[in-house]
């Protein structure tokens, strides 16, 4: 997708990140000491660390991510809100007043409170790194995102430029600037993303017919009208499709494709891919005339019977029935090529809807189909005369209801490997309101034993995830009492709730209004704003960036304190001055800052909140059983506690890596993967608690740590 730059964005955005600079470099000058660079000195208020707590922990994932997955999956992109809020309760009522009262400066500090072990302090201080690299990953993915509209740079220099300023937020003050960054952005993004949900409500649902909105040739943003594709008949002919249709002579018939469905061949999706010549407009480039033009056109279900497919896994061979009457569907489709291919000036190894997508052609998604006044029939219809074409401006219950009485064109994807070269292929799937607004779309609960699986073990990690974040685990150290350690998470748990609430009305306000870039979800909130004008979708970039800056610096902080903390000074033993702790803090940033912008690049293209359903994975499977066990089983050992962290990780990690979306991730199909689960939780953390229960049963009664076997071996 392209887009314009919009220079009040930049404005708006630098104008922000000057501003932290100058708060850092302030707060910098104050904070010498270890305590003051890692925990702001322990004096921020508990209601500004409420607000930044919501600011630190509404990352990309809130914002970008679980927009965007309500916009393409509907109310099971709303359950990842759900789950993200729920784990604040074991926050609240379990762990909020012991991390203050056990900890210092780390999230090993409080693990190690009472043993004062090597093993715990190795394998802590590396669960931290390990918890915060997955978090920071889908935050620079987001960085990337948000500089392509914000900017028109390409993706891995918006990472570059996250990285880079987060950097110096860290290396400068600490924690100090830190907590007032993620104050100051939490409580700017909850507002207008209040204010942009108003705006949604106030335009209710419409038919793109009707040229309101997004639609409107004269509206607000200054983009192409909606884009229907088009419909054709076809008939098989020896072999050969032909079509038929006005401007259908124009389309070349080239090939069968398919997408196989290995479990069930009736779920096969066919394809026909046809060329035409036409002329094309590179953005700021040359014209190319009687370009040969891919297009790939849909098969409806309806026809599938008359083909079939022959041949081997990879090199399949799609057989149809001659004379066979088919209808077609126009897709829009990337193809990702081996080598980089040159057209009108621009080189790429990346064709959408046949041609760079400095060309223009892949076009944003998103409508209504259908309005109904009442339910929609069995067949998917209104009864009668009751369509509406336009519900003027709606309450939150009534914009729910008038959902539920809708059909929506939501969109699927089918990956064709063909030679050297993928195809991704999206296709319509027209879908009631009343089923996007229950559980289904994208975890199919119910349908199979493994799904179930995959879905429980998601929610396991959502709620168990938030209280074993290390990043979110040390702003109680930046507080000055328990009890304010309470209060200020009973503040997070209101403004973090209120912000969810307001994800669901943003998510299907893209998922209507003809915003969604189909390629990435992620932009869909952003996107969203910028129908509505560009002064909106400037500040709600701008917001969104610093909501980026915001979650990242809070990362770094935890995991440079790892490693100048944990690592060096407790683990290595190497006796730092107070002044050589913060010096050792602020290399550790940098080195950690360097480190995401790597994997950031790397992760381009994969949603937001569905990496960070990873690392809450990864914290709740190494972390939380050596929190709760610590605070709730006396018999608990130093051992078991390091063993649990080493299983948690290691399990944790190797289930991810296995798993169908990395297979996806490494060029392979999904069913490629030997391992079913998405989500590891399910499996990892049952399996961290058993370990540091059998551990510490054998090694209880040792009564020694690491430090006193070490004196006595000397």
């Amino acid at each position: 997708m392209i887009y314009d730059v919009s220079y009040l964005a930049v404005g708006l955005f630098l104008g922000f990140v000057l501003f932290v600079v100058g708060i850092s470099f302030y707060l910098g000058s104050k904070a010498k000491s270890a305590d003051g660079y890692y925990a702001a000195g322990g004096s921020i208020h508990w209601a500004v660390n409420g607000v930044a707590f919501a600011g630190d922990y509404l990352s990309a994932a809130s914002f970008l991510g679980i927009c965007g997955m309500i916009a393409t999956k509907g109310y099971d992109g709303f359950l990842y809100s759900i789950g993200y809020l729920a784990g604040w309760m074991v926050a609240l009522f379990l762990v909020a007043e012991p991390m203050k009262r056990l900890g210092k400066y780390t999230f090993t500090d409080a693990l190690d409170s009472k043993f004062n072990a090597k093993s715990i302090q190795l394998t802590a201080a590396i669960s931290t790194l390990i918890v915060s690299i997955f978090y920071l990953i889908p935050q620079m993915v987001g960085a990337g995102v948000l500089v392509e509209p914000l900017m028109g740079w390409d993706h891995w220099v918006g990472v570059v430029l996250v990285g880079i300023v987060v950097t110096i937020i860290v290396a400068t003050a600490g924690m100090a600037s830190t907590t007032y960054v993620q104050f100051l952005k939490g409580g700017l993004l909850i507002v207008f993303s209040a204010v942009l949900t108003i705006g949604i409500l106030s335009r209710g649902l419409f038919d793109p017919d009707t040229k309101k909105g997004p639609f409107s040739t004269e509206g607000s943003e200054s983009d192409k009208p909606y884009h229907h594709l088009k419909d054709y008949d076809a008939t098989v002919n020896g072999g050969v499709l032909q079509v038929y249709g006005e401007g259908a002579g124009e389309y070349k018939f080239v090939k069968f494709m398919v997408a196989v469905n290995d479990k069930d061949a009736s779920k096969n999706k066919y394809y026909a891919l046809m060329t035409n010549k036409q002329d094309i407009q590179i953005k700021d480039g040359e014209k190319v005339s009687g370009y040969e033009l891919e297009t790939i056109w849909q098969i409806k279900d309806d026809s599938h019977s008359a083909f079939s497919v022959q041949g081997e896994k990879g090199n399949e061979k799609v057989v149809a029935v001659d004379g066979a009457k088919v209808k077609l569907h126009e897709t829009l489709f990337k193809k990702t090529l081996t080598q980089d291919v040159t057209v009108g000036g621009v080189s790429t190894k990346e064709l959408y809807n046949g041609a760079p997508k400095e060309a223009g052609l892949f076009f944003k998604v998103g409508s209504v189909e259908l309005i109904c006044s009442k339910e929609l029939n069995e067949k998917g219809e209104c009864e009668g005369n009751e369509v509406v074409k336009e519900t003027g401006s709606l309450n939150p219950l009534s914009f729910l209801s008038s959902v539920r009485k809708s059909r929506i064109i939501l969109w699927d994807k089918s990956r064709i490997i063909d030679g050297d070269n993928t195809y991704d292929i999206h296709y319509q799937k027209p879908t009631s309101g009343k089923k996007i607004l229950r559980p289904g779309m994208k975890f199919k609960v119910g349908k199979t034993f493994m799904q179930n699986l995959n879905f429980v073990s998601l929610m396991l990690a959502l709620f168990c995830g938030t209280a074993a974040l290390p990043h979110i685990l040390i702003r109680y150290y930046t507080v000055p009492s328990q009890s304010a350690a309470r209060k200020s998470t009973i503040v997070a748990i209101g403004a973090i709730g209120f912000f969810y609430v307001l994800t669901l009305f943003m998510g299907l306000g893209a998922m209507t209004n003809g915003v969604i870039n189909i390629d990435s979800g992620n932009m869909s909130a952003p996107l969203m704003a910028l129908s509505f004008g560009v002064v909106l979708f400037s500040i709600i970039s701008s917001i969104a960036f610093s909501t980026v800056l915001g979650t990242v610096s809070g990362l770094i902080v935890a995991a440079s304190g790892a490693v100048a903390h944990d690592l060096l000074t407790n683990f290595m033993g190497i006796d730092f001055t107070d002044t050589g702790k913060v010096k050792a803090g602020k290399i550790a940033a940098i080195c950690v800052g360097a480190i995401a912008i790597v994997l950031g690049i790397a992760f381009k293209g994969m949603n937001v909140s569905f990496l960070v359903g990873w690392a809450f994975a990864v914290a709740a499977s190494a972390n939380l059983p050596a929190i709760m066990m610590i605070l709730f089983w006396k018999r608990t050992t130093y051992q078991g506690v390091a063993a649990s962290i080493v299983v948690g990780i290691v399990s944790a990690l190797t289930i991810i890596l296995l798993s169908p979306t990395m297979f996806d991730k490494y060029g392979y199909l999904k069913s490629d993967a030997p391992w079913a689960l998405d989500n590891p939780g399910i499996v990892s953390i049952p399996l961290a608690f058993i370990t540091l229960i059998v551990v510490s049963l054998m090694t209880n009664g040792t009564g020694k740590t690491d430090e006193e076997l070490e004196a006595e071996n000397a």
